[in-house]
């Protein structure tokens, strides 16, 4: 016989909990549990104990002490972009109904709840001529995206999104409300900004608006048997670029899906991703190289609002099943990308969706005013390969390709990754690499002091030393 996970919760304990929050508190088989526990990442299914939809602060707290009184472990989710371990036998916690954004122009910051997606923060931000460091989809959850480090489109101009972070709220593993900015709880904001969910359930954030109405961008796409002449100039051009300019590659095997342009379905192609703050005759003769490479099949380059920065990168935007796995290089040179090619360029019969090189360095090589926890700052390009959205092949096949395509650029990597890119890697020796050793040995003493117990486990959380 099989026991529930909420077995051993009391219906007089579950009912107390009811009465101390005000969203739904919803165990398995009652209507809406599913459509609660759902995220993006369809290849996560949470089974937690029971689900709680915080709809404030109070709301969490109250949840973390019913959790903490029971020995239960916490998760979080607000999108569900970056599941990467199901929740089983916890409490989960959903943010998506706290999504309120304050604007505040004249101090060129924006208070974002923790349910937030980018969208609802580029839209609240665009009418006073600003914008938050959004990520290359809009769709993705603001906080998450930002405690993991956060690197979008104009990075290389501004740096990582945790580096322009005011003040934090959340509540801690003993149920406290508590408010962390470079005044108040110091060590603890140093940590939340980069290593982030590993030391309690964030409830608000005030982050850094800039002065930014448009910018000059878009992407380029070429034909598969353009693929190695166009990595390799991409490897020498990226290094000529001001930090104004963001650039990244992938090579996109695509669905042969309609709504997908003609020129793009069911093929392979490069997708080159350009942005750049400055003037657009700057622009185009920092781009005229790589348009000489070779003739685009499709897309455009060119003046484009803020609010249009989607169209850098054109990320999917419905919920699906991935899988992912990331990595750092100090150096690209020809044989690296000729390695890369080899993995799983054209010739290659892989089961990847996506591989991708972002160019790092420039104010991501930075430390920031206020120092943090964000590691991968002296890489100079990030690797990230996600797996076909195929469920068949997602656990029993793609794990093994993209170790694949992490193993044969080893000898040019630094052996970690990007945290929000670190993917199904969570083993604790995996983990550890994410960041300096100075740095997660501070992160694991901060770590036991304000949550010995390890309430929360799941994910990217930082291992003990």
């Amino acid at each position: 016989m099989t026991t529930h996970p909420t077995a051993a919760l009391a219906d007089a304990e579950l009912a107390t909990l009811r009465e101390q929050v005000s969203g739904p508190v919803l165990t398995p088989g009652q209507d809406g549990f599913e459509e609660e526990t759902a995220g993006f990442n369809l290849a996560v299914r949470h089974r937690p104990a029971l689900v709680v939809g915080a709809t404030g602060a109070e709301d969490v707290a109250a949840a973390v002490r019913f959790a903490a009184a029971r020995s239960l472990p916490v998760a979080v989710q607000a999108t569900g972009h970056g599941a990467v371990q199901a929740a089983d036998g916890a409490l989960l916690i959903t943010t998506s109904r706290m999504r309120g954004v304050g604007v505040d122009p004249s101090a060129r910051s924006a208070v974002i709840g923790a349910g937030c997606t980018w969208a609802e923060v580029v839209e609240a931000a665009a009418p006073h001529g600003l914008a938050p460091l959004s990520g290359s989809s809009s769709g993705v959850g603001a906080v998450g995206y930002t405690l993991g480090g956060g690197i979008g489109p104009i990075a290389r101009t501004f740096g990582f999104a945790a580096d322009h972070v005011r003040e934090i709220t959340l509540v801690t593993a003993d149920g406290t409300l508590r408010t962390a900015d470079s005044g108040r709880e110091p060590d603890l904001f140093w940590a939340l900004r980069g290593g982030k969910g590993s030391f309690g359930v964030v409830t608000s954030m005030t982050v850094d608006l800039f002065p930014v109405t448009s910018l000059y961008g878009g992407g380029l796409y070429y034909a598969a048997e353009d693929a190695s002449r166009v990595l390799h100039a991409y490897r020498e051009w990226a290094g000529t670029l001001p930090e104004a300019a963001t650039t990244s590659v992938a090579i996109l095997r695509l669905p042969p899906l309609p709504e997908l342009p003609e020129p793009l379905r069911g093929r392979l192609v490069v997708h080159l991703r350009f942005a750049f703050l400055g003037e657009d005759r700057a622009a185009e003769a920092l781009l005229a190289p790589m348009r000489a490479v070779a003739e685009p099949v499709f897309g455009g380059v060119g003046r484009m609002p803020y609010t249009a920065l989607d169209s850098v990168h054109s990320d999917p935007v419905d919920p699906m099943p991935t899988y992912e796995r990331g990595a750092l290089l100090r150096e690209l040179p020809e044989e690296a990308v000729d390695a890369l090619l080899a993995a799983a360029g054209p010739a290659a019969d892989v089961p990847l969706a996506i591989l991708e090189l972002r160019q790092l360095g420039g104010a991501l090589a930075r430390e920031p005013k206020e120092p943090n926890a964000v590691g991968g700052r002296g890489a100079a390009f990030s690797l990230l390969v996600i797996g076909a959205p195929v469920p068949e092949l997602l656990e029993a096949v793609v794990p093994g390709c993209a170790q694949a395509v992490i193993d044969a650029v080893a000898p040019w990597a630094t052996g970690g990754s990007l945290l929000n890119f670190q993917g199904g890697a969570l083993a604790p020796e995996q983990l550890s690499r994410a960041w300096p050793e100075p740095v997660l040995r501070k992160l694991a003493e901060l770590k036991e002091l304000y949550d010995p117990a390890r309430l929360f486990r799941f994910g990217h959380v930082v291992p003990r030393v």
